[in-house]
């Protein structure tokens, strides 16, 4: 039996050789156990926003019998006759309402919002930090704690049941989040381009809404969805906003007022088909405009931390 001696190096080598592999073996051990788990919660965090989704639309196809013989099975015969009665007990009109609002809030809120971070993120003076401290404080306060004022303040204007009131709230509540989003992407734009407008004898004007603006176009598409999705869907400003002052006043409701007035119209009828194809036709239109837009979001999440 011959016995190797190996020198102190390659015996110390071969000892940190094995253990760097052990360690190795269980950092992959890790990594694969918190794969594991993370795509197992997103997996159950899909079905559970995915099952109501489906029971919902197949509901708005049943009737009120199957709806409650079968929460998920497939209806027997489609019928599409709740989407037309949604429609004629004010659902259209509903929509109507929603979408001539947004039509002149987002666009107006996407100006301003990227007009005022521009500002602040590129041009330095006294009380710019306090100013954009302001917007970003606004985002952080609960719109229920200011209902009150806002209603007396709206009413003084004249402007209860009427779309430019309603705009001009939607545009002062979806501004905070509008310039802390857009002041961060500004701020990752190169210098460089700016400056080279600026040679160039562009005016500050110029440079923003032909310069910087359309290379920002990512941000802008990201926080222009969200600003949809969320006055879309807001509830609680039109119902203290948009509510008859008497009753030659037109009922201007929109559409998330109008579902829970569908509701009310029932009484102690039960029509559930009718209540599922309302909240599907409300729901529609914001699933298309996400998965439009979907890798244009996610572009402009990530488009601040890679630059």
């Amino acid at each position: 039996m011959t016995t190797v001696i190996k020198a102190p190096g390659e015996a110390a080598a071969e000892r940190s050789g094995g253990s760097g592999s052990t360690k190795g073996g269980g950092g992959r051990t890790e990594g694969t156990a918190l794969n594991v788990f993370s795509h197992g919660f997103l997996a159950v965090w899909a079905v559970l926003i995915v099952l109501p989704l489906v029971w919902l639309v197949l509901g708005s196809f049943k009737t009120d019998s199957q709806i409650g013989g079968s929460a998920l099975s497939w209806p027997s015969n489609w019928h599409f006759d709740a989407f037309a009665r949604a429609w004629e007990k004010g659902i259209g009109e509903y929509f109507a309402h929603t979408v001539i609002v947004m039509v002149f809030s987002v666009p107006l809120t996407m100006l301003l919002g990227s007009m005022a971070a521009y500002v602040l993120a590129r041009y330095p003076f006294p009380g710019n930090r306090v100013i954009y401290y302001f917007f970003v404080s606004g985002a952080m306060f609960p719109v229920f704690l200011a209902l009150v004022p806002l209603f007396f303040m709206v009413k003084r204007l004249d402007m209860l049941n009427s779309y430019q009131g309603l705009v001009l709230v939607y545009v002062a509540y979806s501004m905070p989040f509008t310039v802390f989003f857009m002041h961060s992407f500004f701020r990752t734009l190169p210098t460089a381009v700016h400056e080279a407008a600026v040679i160039d004898g562009a005016s500050d004007t110029r440079i923003f809404f032909q310069v910087m603006l359309p290379m920002a176009k990512p941000g802008l598409i990201s926080v222009g969805i969200f600003n949809v999705l969320g006055q879309w869907n807001q509830y609680i400003l039109p119902s203290v906003l948009m509510q008859p002052q008497s009753g030659s006043d037109p009922e201007r409701y929109m559409l998330t007022q109008g579902l829970i007035q569908l509701q009310y119209q029932m009484g102690y009828e039960t029509d559930l088909p009718v209540l599922f194809a309302g909240v599907t036709i409300a729901m529609i239109p914001m699933l298309v405009v996400y998965l439009s837009f979907q890798r244009q979001i996610q572009a402009g999440l990530t488009s601040a931390t890679l630059k």
